[in-house]
């Protein structure tokens, strides 16, 4: 198997968007390649319109890696209720902060399906995207 020299930041950005859509690096990269080069062999090119472009930004938008790793750190640390106090203010934080960004997800995928005039559930599949396991 080759491999491919990224730069940090694009490595991030793909670490990130993995994330967001539950799916393992590797499954997300290995996804979004065989989308593309799927794209490429229709003999009409899929583009996006101006709403469906900013809705799914909107949907891919998340938490810095750096906050999710930080909510990786303090989940456990709840489990073992060894959390100090300034730690549980900070994991309520960061949780207020995922169910937002959930919440915000959620209506812009709902309005992307009225958009796409398609049912959630077959949008969620078409973009292989599926619920968060939390911690």
């Amino acid at each position: 198997m080759p491999t491919i020299e990224i730069t940090h930041e694009l490595e991030s950005r793909i670490r990130q968007r993995a994330a967001q859509q539950g799916l393992e690096v590797a499954e997300y990269v290995r996804r979004t390649l065989q989308e593309h080069v799927r794209g490429g062999e229709t003999s009409e090119p899929r583009g996006l319109s101006a709403e469906e472009s900013r809705l799914l930004q909107e949907v891919n938008a998340g938490l810095p890696e750096a906050t999710w790793h930080r909510y990786r750190e303090l989940v456990p640390k709840r489990r073992a209720e060894t959390l100090t106090a300034a730690e549980q203010a900070e994991l309520i934080a960061i949780s207020d902060q995922i169910e937002g960004l959930d919440a915000r997800r959620a209506e812009r995928l709902a309005e992307l399906a009225r958009v796409r005039k398609t049912s959630l559930t077959a949008l969620m599949e078409q973009l292989g995207i599926r619920a968060r396991p939390y911690g």
